[in-house]
């Protein structure tokens, strides 16, 4: 412990946790690692301290590479190296940083780069990173990355490493599956993880007087607020149905199944995502797998017919150390399961309510897409120049291979539309028009 002494006293911390400590010894003798931990636990310095002892300082370049989800976390790594004082360069690359301040800290190669997966790999594609000489790249809170749509992204950038040796993968979850793209064979396998995190999900309920459950439901959401909601239903014509209703009751929600149209339910999401929507109707198609970040509601509206259902169903919330509150809709005729363990609080809703805030947020769609070359740069420029839009108005932009949706303020979306309906995107014409 001792040749750990600076990096010890610049923390204020007595020793390294017994995480860190087998980090460290495993990263020492494996090429690939995954490491399995909760938020806050420290696993930064369990990944940073490997990192640092694979460094060589006569080697020029660009030596390790770290990507995170988000750029709290990018800039909370960036800080702990700092502070670990280790000699060596680092640059932090993130979505709203400035890309030119950023192209100017990579022209003399950081030892160690860390970032977020969209602006690592517009980097890389820009040739501001010279990847050939990075060996050792983290994937830092990985579980999140798949959560929020980052694979593509993710999978271009390790492309994009020809001499990558060593891997290190970071998740809060043990159940989060490893694309084949991600390299990792043979790994060491270090679990960490505790039942702590749990206690972020709260169960609740509430009870219907009608066998139809729509009116309470209703005044659920209105009870709830303008907050981001998942309802389940068991079964397709039930989810179009509670959709439509929410809907002429004067909630803006969107409805998710199988049997939609791909370019439907792709809409769908994203509107749910950037905020068109806070309310998403779906069945148990949602309940597994999707990128959809910071749900703080679960609505039971049909109980789940298995213990698993109900697991994975909840499991949309309460992620990464956020709170989050499943709550059941109990009907005349029916019991609380049994496989509900915990002792869920009785919410008592009033007979009215005001409706909730609407959404700030429209969603353009763009028919134009991956595959004509279109990317969220080439996006945001034609909004911001073309559309008179201003930064703070253009939201969450997802590219699919043939069309593209965009999140755009409300308030000024029917101006915007009016100005480039006729324009071209990369002297292509397209259609341009609110997501239906």
């Amino acid at each position: 412990m001792q040749k750990y002494a600076s990096i010890l006293n610049a923390f204020k911390i007595d020793a390294l946790n017994e995480m860190q400590i087998a980090s460290i010894d495993a990263n020492q003798k494996a090429d690939n690692v995954i490491l399995l931990s909760n938020t806050g636990s420290g696993k930064t310095l369990g990944f940073l301290i490997p990192i640092l002892e694979q460094l060589d300082k006569t080697t020029p370049g660009t030596q390790a590479l770290v990507i995170a989800p988000s750029r709290e976390l990018a800039m909370q790594i960036e800080k702990v190296w700092k502070t670990m004082t280790t000699g060596f360069k680092v640059t932090c690359c993130y979505g709203g940083h400035l890309r030119e301040t950023e192209e100017n800290n990579l022209l003399e190669a950081p030892a160690l780069i860390i970032g977020t997966p969209g602006r690592l790999g517009d980097h890389i594609r820009r040739e501001n990173i010279k990847p050939a000489g990075i060996k050792l790249l983290v994937l830092d809170e990985f579980d999140k990355s798949l959560e929020l749509g980052f694979q593509d992204e993710i999978e271009f950038i390790i492309e994009s490493l020809p001499g990558l040796k060593k891997r290190i993968l970071t998740s809060a979850t043990e159940a989060v599956d490893i694309p084949g793209f991600v390299g990792i064979e043979e790994p060491v396998r270090l679990n960490f993880l505790t039942e702590e995190k749990s206690e972020a999900l709260a169960i609740k309920y509430v009870e219907s007087e009608d066998k139809d459950k729509l009116d309470t439901l209703f005044r659920l959401v209105c009870f709830l607020g303008n907050r981001s909601t998942i309802i389940f239903c068991n079964h397709r014509e039930a989810v179009e149905r509670t959709n439509s209703f929410l809907k002429d009751s004067g909630l803006t929600s969107v409805f998710y199944h199988g049997a939609m149209e791909q370019r439907d339910r792709d809409a769908a999401l994203c509107k749910f995502r950037n905020g068109t929507s806070n309310i998403l109707v779906t069945t148990d198609l949602a309940a597994r797998g999707l990128d959809i970040p910071n749900i703080r509601y679960i609505v039971h509206y049909h109980l789940p017919h298995t213990a698993d259902t109900y697991t994975h169903r909840n499991g949309r919330t309460a992620r990464m150390d956020a709170s989050g509150t499943a709550i059941l809709i109990i009907g005349p005729d029916e019991k609380m399961p049994s496989y509900v363990e915990e002792n869920p609080e009785l919410i008592t809703l009033e007979d009215k309510y005001e409706l909730p805030e609407k959404p700030k947020w429209t969603t353009f769609y763009i028919s134009a897409g991956k595959k004509d070359k279109v990317n969220k740069v080439d996006i945001v420029g034609f909004l911001t120049n073309k559309g008179q839009l201003k930064k703070e108005d253009v939201g969450l932009i997802e590219v699919k291979d043939f069309f593209s949706f965009v999140a755009v303020r409300k308030s000024k979306a029917a101006h915007t539309l009016s100005l480039i309906k006729n324009e071209k995107i990369k002297n292509k014409k397209v259609n341009i028009d609110v997501a239906k």
